[in-house]
């Protein structure tokens, strides 16, 4: 029996319907031969050769029942009706018919349906009529109009339900299409926005190759020392400015800056810009860096919720751009402690391993947070994400198992030639804490 319903499950489309009208075709056929083996009721006759062959022909209308429901119906409800008047026992051919409307029920207009069942009834009652010595009529007409109510009803009921599962498959087909393009809008955002952020950390080098430049070029006859040093500088910077380069080739930069849709900075939750800033001026300001993560910490305060930091092991100085990264990363999950988890604590760790460095943001979760809700991955997530992916490092995010949330970056260490000799890394010692 498991092996029959597995071969029908690797069958789909058209060939399975077939496959399984096919097997009620001839069960049907089959199971009318053998009832008319059977002694028929009083005022019957028993079913000879062209009883036999109507039976076979009534069960195999039913192969095209899907293809054509109202033309079979027809069809099998006229050779009943010819195997009534040839005077055999009715029964033995009633389920064709019945299967027919049925099918009619679930597939057609409810003016067709209704036509289909009172062709049903008449025939019921036909059958009756023409053995009315030997039949009770008030029996035959109870099941005149039960036999064909039922099977309509539950033919009704099944067009309906396949209709509305239709109906379910479409809408769950277009909402997929339309989670898949949000994310790939949201990715493409992202990845706008990282551009014009790592355009900024490029312009910069050049601000500083060029005026380390024309002061080398000053100061060379009478100052050769000082001159070699802005060279040095110029080299570092230089190589920093095309590795960042290099990182933002798979990007795109189109437009103004502006602020990313539906990102809320922790910095502007409870205070403006500073005093004389312009919207202007805040577009074309310096990307900010790990020397900001005081003041950013500090507004989260403000907004009520209680932030630290720690700093673990030995500072290392970050190039421009992953240290934007860090920044970015901190802000939006502090943003989502604001959003989420309402006032509440939370701890910002940044550990400078040999190999790799290790930001996490813990909170503790609030009367806003939900731990045991599915974490679908939005257009913050989808960010961090990017950032990390662009100089080769994962962030992963989710409820911690006492509860709150936790996000963590891991980026790897840069290379000697990656290090730049300007801001250091925030910590002057192994462990301090803000």
């Amino acid at each position: 029996m498991r092996a029959g319903i597995g071969f029908l499950d690797k069958l789909t489309g058209r060939y399975r319907s077939l496959v399984v009208d096919s097997l009620l075709a001839l069960g049907y056929a089959g199971a009318g031969l053998l009832l008319g083996q059977e002694q028929p009721p009083a005022g019957w006759q028993a079913v000879d050769g062209l009883g036999a062959v109507l039976t076979v022909l009534v069960g195999l209308v039913l192969l095209a029942r899907r293809i054509a429901p109202v033309g079979v119906f027809a069809t099998s409800s006229a050779l009943w009706i010819l195997f009534i008047a040839c005077g055999y026992w009715p029964v033995i051919n009633s389920m064709p018919p019945l299967l027919g409307l049925y099918t009619v029920a679930a597939t057609r207009h409810l003016r067709t349906s209704l036509v289909c069942a009172a062709v049903v009834a008449g025939t019921w009652v036909y059958a009756g009529l023409g053995n009315a010595d030997n039949s009770s009529m008030p029996t035959v007409l109870a099941q005149a109009v039960l036999f064909p109510a039922v099977v309509f009803v539950v033919g009704r009921g099944s067009g309906r339900l396949a209709e509305r599962n239709r109906q379910f498959a479409e809408l769950t087909f277009q909402l997929r299409r339309q989670q898949e393009e949000n994310a790939r809008q949201a990715l493409t955002e992202e990845r706008v926005r990282i551009a014009r952020e790592l355009h900024d950390v490029v312009a910069h080098h050049m601000s500083v190759i060029s005026l380390q430049a024309g002061m080398a070029s000053y100061v060379f006859p009478t100052n050769p020392a000082v001159s070699r040093q802005a060279l040095d500088t110029i080299a570092r910077t230089s190589r920093e400015a095309l590795e960042e380069m290099r990182r933002m080739l798979v990007l795109l930069r189109v437009g103004q800056e502006g602020p990313p849709e539906g990102q809320v900075d922790p910095a502007d939750a409870e205070a403006g810009a500073p005093d004389g800033e312009s919207e202007d001026e805040g577009a074309y300001a310096p990307a900010p860096g790990l020397d900001l993560l005081d003041r950013l910490l500090e507004r989260v305060r403000g907004a009520g919720v209680q932030a630290t930091m720690e700093v673990v092991g030995s500072p290392t100085p970050l190039p421009q751009g992953m240290a934007l990264c860090v920044f970015r990363v901190i802000q939006e999950a502090l943003t989502n402690v604001l959003k989420h988890a309402g006032p509440t604590r939370a701890a910002v760790t940044i550990r400078y391993e040999s190999r790799a460095v290790v930001v996490s943001v813990t909170d503790e979760g609030g009367g806003n947070s939900l731990p045991d809700k599915a974490i679908t991955p939005g257009h913050g997530l989808i960010g961090m994400r990017e950032r990390a992916k662009i100089y080769g490092g994962t962030v992963t995010a989710g409820p911690r198992p006492l509860g709150g949330f936790e996000v963590r970056l891991v980026l790897p260490s840069p290379t000697d030639g990656e290090r730049p000799d300007t801001l250091p890394a925030p910590g002057l010692g192994d462990v301090r804490s803000r």
